[in-house]
């Protein structure tokens, strides 16, 4: 059973990395400009995933209304990138 699991584990890795090499091609393929913008984009969206799971954890109102400040203003920029 253990082997199973071993070998799911092993084809997921590889899964993984023939999609981060089709990743990889795909943005060598774009633009300075449009690459920099992707990643800016990428770098919005980790930042928001950061926000949303700290404002769950967040119980002091004052940090809340911050984190909800940050988010918000995270969404419209990436709004805008999009």
């Amino acid at each position: 059973m253990a082997r199973g699991w071993e070998s799911k584990s092993v084809a997921d890795q590889i899964e993984e990395d023939e999609r981060a090499k089709e990743e990889m091609e795909q943005r060598a393929e774009l633009s300075p400009e449009m690459r920099a913008r992707q990643e800016r984009l990428d770098t919005l969206n980790l930042s928001r995933a950061r926000t949303l799971d700290q404002l769950e954890r967040a119980t002091n109102p004052a940090y809340r209304q911050m984190l909800q400040r940050s988010l918000r203003a995270l969404e419209a920029e990436i709004e805008e990138l999009q």
